[in-house]
């Protein structure tokens, strides 16, 4: 029999144990355990084979946290956020943070309002539609109308509106891009929107593109058309990425509660929150936007207590650290941080703007901290964006490359987001990375890859 068919505490060295030796379980639990060291060595093995987080400049979540973020995880990780009887202090500090974001965001009833943190924005957006729906829904039914047939109108979103539509039948529609535009245009409404439109969804930064779609201009011309029409059109924004970048970057722009056609906002505290993943933010303009028969009572956790989520059981954690990031950086902090990115992002479009291959369409100003850019000739390049892709991540680097949505199918891009934790000297990095893998693919004439779009909505 080999030496190593020992158990794991008969052998000095991890490595040599028998598990070690002729791998991990793949199929079925094993009937026999390990001791938490074997496990841990070995699971972390496997976990070297994923890219480096803090190259992934295609996602827009947060990958880099302070020590006592860790701790602060590790102290909430028994934690149910659905169980607020039990633990009515983490319950005490997602209100804090329902009513922080509400003032950030200009509620005209900030300590009052009503909101909840969600999983993500994508279950945040799908609250907030789900709201509108049942009050588009009510109103019809008192007016004696028929409500079989909701839509929302909106330009290029992510993929959660999309699966809102479908999952809770709803017609989706979506305002094309055309070349010299990169969100929807509000003259385009008055062609989509009608008696059975729910909601307009502007973006406060486009996933594909990271610009800021208009808002107050989309609010502006759904009075002229209640004016003209008498339709009371609400407005909800996805600021799922924006909302904890323009207070502090863009606090000018008109886009929140500031404006009265705007009902609810979502956003995602694991993106440009700086919380970890996940965990997102739903706030409405006041109590009676949303609808009380869309709150449900639980009573068999220790005490009754309303809730509105899709899920039920989820960790508290994530939200601990969104108080825990107010508390620890302040509006100054977060101004500062969010001002980093963005310079940083600048910086590097400036630098890729000097390649003669490329098309810089967003270039980090006035928007979110990313670039957004394309081929310049791509009908002469004997190679795609998929190919530059597939050469950066040879380094390391993850881009996110794609098709733009309707009408400008044809129009590949590639965005880089500049997050926290991107420092200066990484985008000179990864600029020196670019710019030689096109100059390997400028020199090769390589056949077209098979890669395709890569694409990161979180």
């Amino acid at each position: 029999m080999p030496l190593w068919k020992t158990s794991a505490s008969e052998s000095p060295d991890i490595y040599a144990t028998a598990r070690a030796v002729e791998g991990l379980a793949k199929e079925h639990i094993p009937e026999t355990g390990m001791s938490p060291e074997e496990a841990y060595n070995l699971v972390r093995d496997e976990l070297y084979l994923d890219g480096n987080a803090r190259q992934n400049l295609a996602t827009f979540c947060t990958t880099w946290v302070e020590d006592e973020v860790h701790k602060l995880m590790a102290d909430c990780i028994d934690k149910n956020m659905i169980d607020k009887d039990e633990y009515p202090q983490t319950a005490e500090i997602e209100a804090r943070c329902v009513h922080i974001i509400a003032s950030l965001w200009n509620s005209p009833e900030a300590e009052e309002t009503i909101g909840c943190s969600t999983t993500g924005s994508s279950e945040a957006a799908m609250l907030g539609g789900l709201a509108l729906k049942w009050a588009w829904r009510d109103r019809r039914k008192k007016e004696g109308k028929p409500y079989d047939k909701p839509n929302m109108v909106c330009g290029p979103v992510q993929v959660c509106w999309h699966k809102f539509a479908k999952y809770f039948d709803v017609e989706l529609r979506q305002i094309p891009l055309s070349e010299g535009s990169l969100h929807m245009r509000p003259e385009q409404l008055k062609d989509y929107v009608d008696e059975n439109t729910i909601c307009v969804v502007p973006t406060l930064g486009v996933t594909f593109t990271g610009v800021y779609e208009p808002v107050r201009e989309v609010c502006e011309e759904l009075d002229k058309i209640q004016a003209q029409t008498g339709l009371d059109i609400p407005v909800h924004v996805d600021a799922a990425s924006g909302g904890f970048v323009a207070p502090f970057l863009h606090p000018e722009l008109l886009w929140d509660f500031r404006l009265d056609r705007v009902k609810s906002i979502n956003a995602s505290g694991h993106k440009f929150g700086l919380a970890p993943l996940g965990v997102g933010w739903v706030i409405w303009r006041d109590k009676k936007e949303l609808p009380s028969d869309l709150v449900f009572n639980v009573d068999y956790l220790g005490g009754n207590m309303p809730t509105f989520a899709l899920n039920f059981s989820r960790p508290g954690g994530q939200i601990v650290i969104q108080y825990y990031n107010f508390m620890r950086l302040g509006w100054v902090g977060y101004r500062d941080i969010q001002s980093a990115c963005a310079e940083n992002a600048q910086y590097l479009a400036e630098k890729l703007a000097g390649l003669p291959e490329l098309d810089i369409l967003y270039d980090g100003n006035g928007a979110l901290p990313c670039v957004c850019y394309r081929l310049k000739h791509p009908e002469k390049a004997h190679y795609s964006l998929y190919d530059l892709s597939e050469r950066v991540r040879m380094s390391g680097w993850q881009i996110a490359s794609y098709p733009l949505p309707a009408d400008m199918h044809d129009t590949v891009v590639q965005r880089i987001m500049v997050r926290h934790g991107v420092s200066h000297d990484a985008v000179d990095q990864l600029f020196l990375d670019i710019r030689k893998a096109l100059n390997y693919l400028d020199k090769n004439n390589i056949k077209w890859s098979e890669a395709g779009p890569s694409f990161s909505h979180g």
